[in-house]
């Protein structure tokens, strides 16, 4: 059993194999489930049609220009305007919120790992499903570019999507996560808070919870954070 909550930034971490991506996908709705059930808002995503599917639950793939298949930046957003019904230019305007100056004229193919993930981010945002979904969103990506994803998710969070991310990155994990669950054949073997799984054990520890041991700093900005409240 897993819930998950609007306003919530869920890791969903453990090895590979361990079923991280078939649950994303069983969420999304086209997922093989071999038991079970699924619901958004009281909606499973695979009982509707693809297109209502989309106002429910959103996934950026592991593999993001999967989605991409126009010329342009410009053409993909229309397209993504078009397919979601929503009005002209929302696409456009949600890729300048998550990443703005990228070049509508430009090739998809030409744009940086991080543009193409900005890109797929906003045209999945176009439909504005309640729950957003990642699929190993940092591969590639360097860490100005890190910092800048995880400042997107907690927008997003607080403007009350609930956002699930898989990934392996427990760095990134400890910097956005509100909740860490970690799964391991295809099962959950954990669920709290990110402070409370990320220090009980050293595979997923970040760093920073490493050195400090047995404090439970996460990041450089919670042990900078507490130094400044000593020092005032």
């Amino acid at each position: 059993d897993l819930d998950i909550a609007s306003g919530e930034v869920v890791a969903v971490m453990g090895r590979n194999g361990s079923g991280k991506t078939s649950l994303l996908w069983a969420l999304q709705g086209s997922g093989r489930r071999s038991r079970g059930s699924v619901a958004v808002d009281r909606v499973d995503p695979a009982a509707v049609s693809p297109s209502e599917a989309r106002r429910l639950v959103a996934l950026v793939p592991h593999n993001p220009t999967d989605l991409l298949y126009a010329d342009t930046v410009d053409e993909e957003c229309a397209a993504a305007d078009a397919e979601s019904t929503a009005p002209t230019g929302t696409c456009r305007r949600l890729l300048d919120g998550v990443l703005a100056g990228i070049p509508g004229r430009r090739h998809p193919s030409d744009l940086s790992e991080g543009e193409r993930l900005a890109l797929v981010l906003a045209i999945q945002l176009t439909a504005a499903a309640p729950v957003l979904m990642l699929d190993e969103p940092t591969r590639g990506l360097d860490y100005t570019a890190k910092h800048h994803l995880a400042g997107v998710l907690g927008r997003l969070s607080a403007a009350g999507h609930a956002v699930v991310v898989a990934t392996h990155d427990v760095e990134f994990a400890a910097s956005c996560a509100t909740r860490v669950v970690v799964m391991a054949d295809g099962e959950i073997v954990a669920d709290g808070s990110t402070a409370d799984v990320l220090t009980a054990s050293p595979a997923f520890s970040p760093q920073v919870a490493r050195i400090m041991h047995p404090d439970r700093w996460l990041t450089v900005a919670d042990v900078a954070a507490a130094l400044a409240g000593s020092a005032s």
